[in-house]
């Protein structure tokens, strides 16, 4: 699993060598180069990074279910795509869809079009999305970490997972987009942690 410490060691060669933005060597007389930036600061991101067609591969371990659904092309949101989106991060338990916020799909896919720089192209897990009321009172029964007023019954949570990054990793980047909150889920198991990301206040906290 990629650590932080890992990606940016990554993404410090990379720099070297062109592929983020322009080479940082400071002369043509010194083979020294000038510190990288932060990798996971999106908003270092070039416009034509936001121009180009927005296609997001999804995996629903609840479901079973798989998805690559180019959402969004010459822009403009594919009506079509947006609907199999919301019904690909409907309440599988509770049964139910809802409209997803466009922001939150943003955020979801500018993470995994970003890791795609550095050759990383798993598809994103998709643990939890919308949720019924009765489906989130549920969770806070069973102990299972769930506001009362969670982001998730307005469709503007995710809990994602990306199998190569590790929580720090994947939490640092999505921060970097400035959208909203993200919660860091540490767990010691075979299910492994997660990391929550909504488009409410710009917050983070550790579960």
């Amino acid at each position: 699993m990629v650590s932080r410490r890992d990606f940016l060691q990554q993404g410090a060669s990379l720099c070297a060598l062109g592929a983020v933005g322009a080479p940082l060597v400071a002369s043509a007389q010194t083979t020294d180069l000038s510190p990288p930036p932060d990798l996971f600061d999106a908003q270092l991101l070039d416009i034509d990074f936001w121009l180009k067609p927005r296609t997001l591969s999804l995996v629903r371990p609840a479901s079973g279910e798989r998805a690559n659904v180019l959402y969004w092309k010459d822009g403009e949101v594919i009506d079509s795509a947006y609907q199999e989106l919301c019904h690909i991060l409907r309440d599988v338990n509770g049964r139910e869809t809802a409209p997803i916020d466009p922001k939150l799909l943003e955020m979801l896919w500018g993470t995994q079009a970003f890791i795609a720089r550095y050759g990383m192209n798993q598809p994103l897990e998709i643990l939890s999305g919308y949720r019924t009321e009765a489906s989130n009172k549920r969770l806070i029964e069973e102990g299972i970490p769930a506001a009362r007023k969670s982001l998730h019954m307005l469709g503007k949570a995710a809990d994602i997972r990306i199998g190569s990054l590790s929580e720090e990793v994947l939490g640092g980047l999505i921060r970097s987009f400035r959208q909203g909150g993200v919660g860091y889920y540490y767990r010691n198991g075979p299910k492994g942690g997660w990391i929550h990301a909504d488009t409410g206040l710009q917050r983070t906290w550790k579960g």
